[in-house]
Protein backbone atom coordinates (compact mmCIF):
# COMPACT_ATOMS: atom_id res chain seq x y z
CA UNK A 1 0.00 0.00 0.00
CA UNK A 2 2.68 2.39 0.86
CA UNK A 3 4.51 1.69 -1.96
CA UNK A 4 1.52 2.10 -4.70
CA UNK A 5 0.92 5.46 -2.72
CA UNK A 6 4.36 6.41 -3.21
CA UNK A 7 4.69 5.52 -6.81
CA UNK A 8 1.23 7.07 -7.64
CA UNK A 9 2.41 10.64 -5.92
CA UNK A 10 6.07 10.14 -8.28
CA UNK A 11 4.09 10.06 -11.26
CA UNK A 12 4.54 6.15 -11.83
CA UNK A 13 1.44 4.30 -12.91
CA UNK A 14 0.60 1.25 -10.47
CA UNK A 15 3.30 -1.24 -12.05
CA UNK A 16 5.78 1.64 -12.29
CA UNK A 17 5.97 2.63 -16.04
CA UNK A 18 5.71 5.97 -16.28
CA UNK A 19 5.01 6.73 -19.71
CA UNK A 20 1.17 4.87 -19.28
CA UNK A 21 1.11 6.96 -16.02
CA UNK A 22 1.64 10.33 -18.53
CA UNK A 23 -0.73 8.67 -21.11
CA UNK A 24 2.29 8.26 -23.69
CA UNK A 25 1.21 5.62 -25.83
CA UNK A 26 3.15 4.01 -28.39
CA UNK A 27 1.53 5.77 -31.85
CA UNK A 28 -0.70 3.19 -33.05
CA UNK A 29 -0.83 2.02 -36.28
CA UNK A 30 -2.64 4.42 -38.96
CA UNK A 31 -2.40 7.45 -36.77
CA UNK A 32 -1.94 10.63 -39.30
CA UNK A 33 1.78 12.11 -39.30
CA UNK A 34 -0.01 15.32 -38.16
CA UNK A 35 -1.39 13.51 -34.97
CA UNK A 36 1.77 12.31 -34.09
CA UNK A 37 3.52 15.11 -34.19
CA UNK A 38 0.85 17.24 -32.42
CA UNK A 39 1.56 14.23 -30.14
CA UNK A 40 5.50 14.33 -29.84
CA UNK A 41 4.95 18.33 -30.00
CA UNK A 42 2.71 17.69 -26.91
CA UNK A 43 5.37 15.49 -25.03
CA UNK A 44 8.17 18.64 -25.47
CA UNK A 45 8.52 20.91 -22.65
CA UNK A 46 7.84 23.99 -24.65
CA UNK A 47 10.79 26.22 -23.94
CA UNK A 48 11.36 27.08 -27.70
CA UNK A 49 15.05 26.93 -26.38
CA UNK A 50 17.00 25.75 -29.79
CA UNK A 51 19.09 23.50 -27.69
CA UNK A 52 17.85 20.98 -29.97
CA UNK A 53 19.39 22.22 -33.08
CA UNK A 54 15.71 23.45 -34.39
CA UNK A 55 14.02 27.29 -34.20
CA UNK A 56 11.41 25.90 -31.71
CA UNK A 57 9.82 22.69 -30.35
CA UNK A 58 7.16 22.05 -32.85
CA UNK A 59 9.99 21.87 -35.58
CA UNK A 60 11.88 19.46 -33.58
CA UNK A 61 8.49 16.94 -33.29
CA UNK A 62 8.43 17.35 -37.07
CA UNK A 63 12.09 16.55 -37.57
CA UNK A 64 11.57 13.55 -34.98
CA UNK A 65 8.30 12.03 -36.48
CA UNK A 66 9.75 12.15 -40.51
CA UNK A 67 12.77 10.24 -38.12
CA UNK A 68 15.32 12.91 -39.29
CA UNK A 69 16.05 13.47 -35.53
CA UNK A 70 16.93 11.66 -32.84
CA UNK A 71 14.69 12.08 -29.89
CA UNK A 72 17.06 12.46 -27.05
CA UNK A 73 18.36 16.61 -28.31
CA UNK A 74 16.31 17.83 -25.61
CA UNK A 75 18.15 18.71 -22.32
CA UNK A 76 14.51 21.03 -20.66
CA UNK A 77 12.45 17.66 -21.31
CA UNK A 78 15.26 15.48 -19.67
CA UNK A 79 15.28 11.65 -19.19
CA UNK A 80 11.75 11.61 -18.57
CA UNK A 81 11.05 13.27 -21.73
CA UNK A 82 13.79 11.44 -23.68
CA UNK A 83 11.18 8.06 -22.23
CA UNK A 84 8.10 9.53 -23.20
CA UNK A 85 9.17 10.61 -27.09
CA UNK A 86 10.66 7.14 -26.53
CA UNK A 87 7.06 5.17 -25.89
CA UNK A 88 5.29 7.88 -28.43
CA UNK A 89 7.29 6.63 -31.45
CA UNK A 90 8.45 3.39 -30.43
CA UNK A 91 12.03 3.96 -30.53
CA UNK A 92 14.28 2.85 -28.11
CA UNK A 93 15.93 5.23 -25.07
CA UNK A 94 18.62 6.91 -25.71
CA UNK A 95 20.87 8.80 -22.66
CA UNK A 96 20.35 12.78 -23.06
CA UNK A 97 22.64 13.98 -25.74
CA UNK A 98 25.32 15.74 -24.03
CA UNK A 99 26.23 18.11 -26.89
CA UNK A 100 22.92 19.67 -26.81
CA UNK A 101 23.22 20.36 -22.78
CA UNK A 102 22.74 18.96 -19.56
CA UNK A 103 19.61 18.60 -17.60
CA UNK A 104 18.48 21.12 -14.73
CA UNK A 105 15.70 22.21 -12.86
CA UNK A 106 13.62 24.87 -14.21
CA UNK A 107 14.80 28.35 -13.81
CA UNK A 108 14.08 31.47 -14.96
CA UNK A 109 15.93 34.98 -16.17
CA UNK A 110 16.20 37.82 -13.53
CA UNK A 111 17.57 41.28 -15.13
CA UNK A 112 19.73 43.26 -13.13
CA UNK A 113 17.66 46.42 -13.35
CA UNK A 114 20.31 48.69 -12.15
CA UNK A 115 23.12 47.62 -14.83
CA UNK A 116 20.42 47.12 -17.61
CA UNK A 117 21.10 50.06 -20.58
CA UNK A 118 17.63 49.14 -22.53
CA UNK A 119 19.22 48.04 -25.74
CA UNK A 120 16.17 45.40 -26.36
CA UNK A 121 18.38 42.99 -27.39
CA UNK A 122 17.09 40.72 -24.69
CA UNK A 123 13.07 41.81 -25.75
CA UNK A 124 14.61 40.62 -29.50
CA UNK A 125 15.84 37.25 -28.37
CA UNK A 126 13.07 36.30 -25.86
CA UNK A 127 11.04 33.39 -28.05
CA UNK A 128 8.03 33.77 -25.66
CA UNK A 129 8.11 37.33 -24.95
CA UNK A 130 8.99 37.43 -21.41
CA UNK A 131 10.62 40.34 -21.56
CA UNK A 132 9.22 43.41 -21.17
CA UNK A 133 10.75 47.21 -21.47
CA UNK A 134 11.19 49.76 -23.47
CA UNK A 135 14.40 51.42 -25.61
CA UNK A 136 16.58 53.06 -23.23
CA UNK A 137 14.32 52.48 -20.39
CA UNK A 138 15.24 49.28 -18.02
CA UNK A 139 13.76 45.49 -18.91
CA UNK A 140 11.98 43.27 -16.75
CA UNK A 141 11.39 39.83 -16.51
CA UNK A 142 7.84 38.06 -16.55
CA UNK A 143 8.80 35.13 -14.25
CA UNK A 144 5.25 33.73 -15.00
CA UNK A 145 5.94 33.07 -19.12
CA UNK A 146 10.24 32.53 -19.25
CA UNK A 147 10.97 29.00 -19.97
CA UNK A 148 14.53 29.30 -19.10
CA UNK A 149 15.44 29.06 -22.05
CA UNK A 150 18.43 31.15 -21.91
CA UNK A 151 18.64 32.87 -25.32
CA UNK A 152 18.46 35.95 -23.37
CA UNK A 153 22.11 36.05 -22.15
CA UNK A 154 24.10 35.96 -24.81
CA UNK A 155 22.81 39.32 -27.05
CA UNK A 156 22.95 41.26 -23.35
CA UNK A 157 26.04 43.20 -24.11
CA UNK A 158 26.61 44.31 -20.22
CA UNK A 159 25.77 40.87 -19.09
CA UNK A 160 23.33 41.72 -16.69
CA UNK A 161 20.94 38.56 -17.24
CA UNK A 162 20.99 35.89 -15.20
CA UNK A 163 19.09 32.55 -14.59
CA UNK A 164 17.92 31.60 -11.45
CA UNK A 165 16.37 28.42 -10.00
CA UNK A 166 12.45 28.99 -10.22
CA UNK A 167 11.05 29.00 -6.23
CA UNK A 168 8.36 26.97 -5.21
CA UNK A 169 8.05 24.06 -7.69
CA UNK A 170 9.68 20.64 -8.17
CA UNK A 171 12.98 20.21 -9.93
CA UNK A 172 10.92 18.84 -12.55
CA UNK A 173 7.41 20.38 -13.76
CA UNK A 174 4.64 18.03 -14.42
CA UNK A 175 3.87 16.76 -17.70
CA UNK A 176 0.67 17.57 -19.20
CA UNK A 177 -1.48 14.42 -20.42
CA UNK A 178 -0.98 13.76 -23.89
CA UNK A 179 -3.76 13.60 -26.12
CA UNK A 180 -4.76 10.39 -27.54
CA UNK A 181 -4.87 9.48 -30.54
CA UNK A 182 -8.40 9.28 -31.77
Amino acid sequence: MVREHTAARAGYARDGDYNAAMHANAAPVGESLDALIDRVDAALPQTQCTRCGYPACRPYAEAIVRGEAAINRCPPGGAEGVRVLARITGRPALPLDPECGVEAPPRVAVIDEDACIGCTKCIQACPVDAIVGASKLMHTVIADLCTGCELCIPPCPVDCIALVPLRGVPDRLPRPALPSSP
